[in-house]
């Protein structure tokens, strides 16, 4: 052992040095460009950036106190509700039968046949309507008519003149018979009737001898209706009936009014009878309701 006044061992304080120099913390070396860093510079709650470098909210508008900017601004669009109206509502909903609920595109339904056509219905089936056709059917025998009023007129007064009695009252007597013509005619057109039920299609014709024409719903395989320039601006048309390409008695039907409602009332009839049903069974219940009112 050593005495006390030796000097200290040189190999053990270079050892001491080497170990201290090991177990201190080395410092950390910041450089240019090292970019944002967390450690210096201001903190979170004192500014709009994390470091002395670029701030996020300067630069990028990421958010802090002093970051107002954005990237661009962009228009703020506003959308205004759908304008919907109360009939285009009416068709989305349905009534206590699981009907839509929707306006009428067809006029109501008569309750009864006219005794002209209630002869020929049978107790089991339902009466839908009927048609006499257009006004236009009777624009030949009316134009006959006053053309022939004038001609014969003017000539009745001619004859008169003439002092020729016997060929004077044969114009009259000519001009009585077409205006006789004329009468039977509208008679014809009165009677002549388009009806619908919920199994059958019918025409119904003739004064003295009655002509009776109908077409089962179940046999029709093609129904159309056309429409002359004339036929759109008057609102009339000719229907054609198809039965299994077949010729059948029923069908061209001439100068029938409002030939899209009747087209829609003859096809829902064919595709859709439990909406006719079912609707008037409505109307039956609201009269009922309106009655015990």
């Amino acid at each position: 052992m050593g005495s006390p006044s030796e000097p200290p061992d040189a190999d053990d304080e270079a050892a001491r040095r080497r170990r201290q120099r090991d177990t201190e913390p080395i410092p950390r070396i910041r450089r240019e460009d090292d970019g944002p860093h967390f450690g210096e510079g201001p903190s979170y709650g004192d500014g709009p950036a994390y470091s002395d470098g670029p701030s996020y909210s300067a630069s990028a508008g990421y958010g802090g106190s002093g970051g107002t900017r954005r990237v661009r601004d962009e228009p703020i669009i506003s959308y205004a509700p759908p304008d919907i109206s109360a009939d285009e509502i009416a068709g989305l909903q349905v009534d206590a039968s699981g009907m839509p609920v929707q306006p009428r595109r067809v006029l109501p339904l008569e309750d009864e046949p006219t005794p002209l056509v209630a002869r020929y219905l049978f107790p089991t089936e339902r009466y839908r309507g009927e048609w006499k056709r257009h006004w236009i059917h009777l624009i030949t025998p009316l134009l006959v008519g006053v053309v022939a009023t004038f001609i014969l007129g003017y000539l009745s007064g001619f004859l008169a003149g003439q002092d020729v009695g016997g060929l004077t009252t044969v114009a009259v007597l000519l001009w009585l018979g077409v205006l006789g013509w004329v009468g039977w005619k509208i008679a014809d057109w009165w009677f002549d009737r388009f009806i619908l039920t919920n199994k059958r299609v019918m025409v119904v014709n003739g004064i003295i001898t009655r002509n009776v024409a109908m077409m089962p719903l179940l046999r029709v395989t093609d129904m159309k209706y056309e429409q002359s320039p004339l036929g759109r601006f008057l609102n009339y048309g000719t229907f054609i009936l198809e039965s299994a390409g077949q010729e059948q008695a029923l069908r061209e039907v001439k100068h029938l009014p409002n030939p899209n409602e009747l087209y829609l009332r003859v096809v829902e009839e064919m595709y859709e009878p439990q909406a006719v049903e079912a609707r008037l069974s409505k109307e039956e219940a609201a009269a009922k309701a309106d009655d015990g009112a």
